[in-house]
């Protein structure tokens, strides 16, 4: 849930820090004060497009801070995980700063983040529907999703496995398409990788040749250094008075006293081993030195090769290994394209089995989705009823005949999906959008997200006026669906509705008033219980206050805790 919300020089705003709580809370104020500012900073934090106009004049940037408790199971976490961020004590804080020229900067738990990133991360956060936000619901292109999301249960498993088999298919019609393309571009490309192929068989590489010979050339280009250091290293070492000729005195007299002191016996032992090993080296260096041959010739072959090796690592490759890789996989490539035809055809045969697979999955999708559709008809008007719109008809349309289908694969099955409202008796079902007025939309957009919310693993819900159009008995029954709603997620309000506020287990009161340099700002208060009362009391009959108004407001209030209890 959203917990903190702390915002600075953001539109009339100067300063303000929030606290909020689990359940309803209802943000009320007189028009204009800011509630929808508050909310609009709020949508910015998780990703919202942002602009300089939303800067406070005279300031240089706005910043938002918001911070959120969840739980480790959260949605949230792997998408932290994915990014590389760390996750502790349950808490994350997004920030976002706008400056005056319109810049933004975003920080997740700290570390810079894209916009992107950020918006990918505030939607397994807050769901916002505004006066108008509502009408995603109703884009047609989305209710597959909410129906795949509705009946996650049965069509997660289906919809992985289609998916798998969705992703062979779309490699053997790229495979096909690749080999199908233009004959013209076909003929280049082959003439192309046949001349690379030829380059680097021609060159008869072999695996650390590269590394091999330019140790070989190290080598040779400094035979002087190396011969005459393993010439002085050897003379040091064998010869009269050389060195070991004094390792071998230092043996022979330890040898002499061992008899002596037992304790020397292993000093003996140690110095004649180092005596024989430095002995063998010797031999073993002279042989070594004898053996070195100064080659000009060989320089200059190692010279040359070393650079036809570096002139095919710039065209194909950093290393010998990665030459080697290229040239097998385009030797693959022209095999493939000399035998064009032949690979065609056994392309749309792989191809043909796979549809056949492929069709099966997306028939079980749909048969699945047909079934879970009724159940969520039947949700949806129990939902409805609840809000006294029992006559209306709610339907799902699956789109298309089985013999439109046919070829027709995406990468969530063959559906294409609406859904489908008539409002009054005897019209016909038509699409969401085109039917209901704002009042139904209003309680259509409630009614789903009563369900859905369930589904989406969304930490809050906030709900900017989405009350407007309604009022009487529909507006008491909004009232008692958010706040039914609110048992399993957070829920934010901005509302005129009294009947709403009622319901509110938190009521944060919005004003704003003159500083006295002529400015405006927004201030945020909760409200006490007789405050409650008496803003209850100005939303039912506005600004004049009666005992008639407030007796009105204490009932409501009253009638309000009894739904909830």
């Amino acid at each position: 849930m959203l917990a903190e919300l702390s915002i600075r020089n953001f539109a009339i705003i100067e300063a303000i820090t929030v606290s909020f709580e689990r359940g309803l809370t209802v943000l009320t104020g007189e028009t204009g004060a800011g509630k929808s500012i508050i909310i609009d900073a709020i949508g910015l934090l998780v990703g919202g497009r942002g602009s300089a106009e939303f800067v406070r004049y005279g300031t240089k940037k706005a910043e938002i801070e918001g911070l959120f408790h969840i739980e480790p199971n959260h949605p949230t976490v792997q998408k932290l995980e994915d990014v590389g961020i760390e996750f502790t004590d349950d808490m994350v804080v997004l920030r976002r700063d706008i400056s005056h020229a319109g810049k933004s900067i975003c920080r997740v738990n700290g570390k810079l983040v894209t916009l992107g990133i950020l918006r990918e991360i505030g939607q397994t956060l807050i769901d916002i529907h505004g006066q108008h936000e509502h009408q995603d619901l109703m884009q047609s292109d989305k209710h597959l999703t909410l129906l795949d999301q509705f009946g996650d249960r049965s069509i997660g498993p289906a919809l992985l496995e289609y998916r798998e088999v969705f992703q062979r298919y779309k490699k053997i019609q790229q495979q096909m398409k690749n080999l199908t393309e233009n004959e013209q571009q076909m003929a280049h490309r082959l003439d192309l990788i046949q001349y690379q192929l030829e380059e680097i068989t021609k060159a008869e590489l072999s695996p650390n040749e590269d590394d091999e010979l330019m140790e070989e050339k190290l080598r040779l280009g400094n035979f002087e250094k190396l011969f005459s250091a393993l010439q002085d290293v050897y003379d040091s070492l064998h010869g009269d008075n050389k060195g070991l000729d004094w390792v071998g005195l230092a043996m022979s007299q330890l040898e002499s006293v061992v008899d002596l002191d037992e304790e020397l016996r292993g000093y003996h032992e140690e110095v004649a081993n180092q005596f024989y090993l430095l002995e063998e080296t010797a031999g073993k260096l002279n042989t070594y030195r004898d053996q070195l041959e100064f080659d000009p010739a060989r320089l200059d072959f190692v010279e040359e090769r070393l650079n036809e090796i570096q002139i095919l690592k710039r065209k194909y490759g950093d290393s010998v290994e990665e030459i080697l890789e290229y040239a097998a996989s385009i030797e693959d490539e022209v095999d493939e394209l000399l035998n064009r035809e032949g690979r065609v055809d056994e392309l749309q045969s792989d191809l043909k089995g796979i549809k056949a697979d492929l069709t099966v999955e997306a028939d079980n999708l749909t048969g699945l989705r047909k079934k879970v559709a009724g159940e969520l008809v039947a949700s949806i008007h129990h939902e409805l009823r609840d809000l006294y719109m029992e006559k209306t008809e709610f339907a799902i349309h699956f789109n298309g005949s089985d013999e439109s289908k046919k070829d027709f694969f995406h990468r969530s099955g063959q559906d294409d999906i609406d859904f489908m409202i008539s409002t009054n008796p005897g019209e016909p079902l038509k699409e969401l959008s085109k039917t209901a007025s704002g009042g139904e939309l209003s309680r259509i957009m409630l009614a789903l997200k009563s369900i859905f919310s369930k589904h989406q693993g969304i930490t809050s819900i906030i709900f900017d006026e989405v009350d407007t159009g309604v009022s009487g008995r529909v507006a008491q029954a909004m009232a008692e669906k958010i706040q039914r709603l609110s048992s399993g997620s957070q829920v934010l309000v901005i509302t005129h509705l009294p009947q709403v506020a009622a319901m509110a287990d938190h009521h944060l009161y919005i004003s704003k008033e003159e500083t006295g340099e002529g400015r405006t700002k927004t201030s945020v208060g909760n409200l006490s219980a007789d405050e409650q009362i008496e803003e209850l009391g100005r939303m039912i009959a506005g600004a004049e206050m009666t005992e008639l108004t407030k007796k009105h407001a204490k009932e409501l209030l009253h009638q309000a805790n009894q739904i909830k209890s």
